[in-house]
C-alpha cells in the first residue's frame, strides 16, 4: 500500500509545486510513477534505495514521504531509521547492504562498482539492474529539485533522522 498522493484532503507539497510546469509535470509523473507503482524491484528494495538517496541528497522532504511508504510496504521504524547509517551498520543481511551501497556508490562515483554490481546480479535480471540506477537517478532527480524549490513537508510527515 503506497502512501496518499494528498494529505488531509490536500494535494501534497511536491505535486502542487511542480504542477507549475505542466508539460514537465506531465512526463515526470508518468516516468516516476512506472518507477514507484509498475516497477520490476519489490516495494522494500525499492524504499530502501529511495530512503538511502534522500538521506545521501539530504532530502527531507522525500524522506519522510518515503518513511512512510516504506512503513506501508513492511520496514520498521529501526530499519528507516537504520538506512542512514548505511549498508556498514549491523543488522542488513548482504543483499540489503548492497542496496545501499549501490546508492551510495551512484550518489558519490556515478557508477556501481563491479563488487556492488555483481552482488546485486546475484538476485536480479537485466531489468531490475537497469532499474536500480534509474531510480537512485529518479530520486536524486526529485531530492535536488525539492531542495533547490524549498517545499516544505506537510504537517506532521518527519524529516530527516539525526
Amino acid at each position: 500500500m503506497l502512501a496518499p498522493l494528498q494529505v488531509d484532503g490536500a494535494d501534497l507539497n511536491i505535486f502542487a509545486t511542480l504542477a507549475r510546469h505542466p508539460r514537465l509535470f506531465k512526463r515526470w509523473s508518468a516516468f516516476g510513477g512506472t518507477l514507484l507503482y509498475r516497477g520490476e524491484l519489490s516495494e522494500r528494495d525499492r524504499e530502501l534505495l529511495i530512503l538511502r538517496t534522500a538521506w545521501n541528497c539530504r532530502a527531507g522532504y522525500e524522506w519522510g514521504q518515503h518513511a512512510r511508504i516504506a512503513r506501508a510496504a513492511g520496514l520498521s521504524d529501526d530499519e528507516i531509521a537504520r538506512v542512514a547509517k548505511g549498508p556498514d551498520k549491523p543488522g542488513w543481511d548482504t543483499f540489503e547492504a548492497s542496496l545501499l551501497r549501490a546508492a551510495d556508490e551512484l550518489h558519490a562515483d556515478s557508477v556501481i562498482s563491479d563488487p556492488t554490481w555483481a552482488a546485486l546480479a546475484e538476485r536480479y535480471g537485466e531489468r531490475q539492474l537497469i532499474e536500480v540506477c534509474m531510480l537512485v537517478g529518479q530520486y536524486h532527480l526529485v531530492a535536488f529539485t525539492l531542495n533547490s524549490l524549498g517545499i516544505e513537508r506537510e504537517p506532521g510527515v518527519e524529516g530527516l533522522p539525526v
